[in-house]
């Protein structure tokens, strides 16, 4: 057996933490990084508290599902709860995130961001290479 590089280590953990997304829309999971050990997690679901899709169905909005909280900005949002730092680090996420996600990385100091999917936004590019941020595609066909 090959020992797994830490990419595909991280990666392998998203899709993991993927597995708890409560909209079946989208199972999306991420996992910020910082120096090899894991600082967040987060998937796609409702606010704390709130009835997530599985149980009262989808909030449609524009093609989109507003209901739930994007796994970015979850583990974001987890990291900030816990008064986790997470400036100068790197998520994992299963879909590429968002243009609004995309912003709240950028702002939390997230420095690399490493997808698996490229998922609906283009935006992303332009601005990453305006900002020096890294995006990394580790899906088997080069996007």
């Amino acid at each position: 057996m090959t020992r797994k590089d830490w990419h595909a280590y991280f990666m392998d953990i998203a899709e993991q933490v993927a597995t708890r997304s409560t909209c079946d829309r989208k199972y999306v999971g991420a996992v910020i990084v910082r120096d090899k050990n894991i600082l967040s997690t987060g998937y796609n679901g409702s606010m704390r508290g709130s009835s997530h899709c599985d149980e009262a169905g989808h909030l449609m909005e524009n093609t989109h599902c507003v209901r739930t909280v994007h796994a970015e900005a979850n583990a974001i949002a987890q990291a900030a709860k816990n008064g986790v730092s997470i400036d100068n680090s790197e998520i994992y996420i299963t879909a590429s995130p968002c243009f609004y996600c995309f912003k709240l990385c950028i702002n939390s100091g997230i420095k690399k961001i490493y997808y698996k999917e490229f998922y609906r936004d283009e935006k992303i590019t332009k601005f990453a290479e305006e900002l020096g941020v890294e995006l990394i595609y580790m899906g088997k066909e080069k996007k």
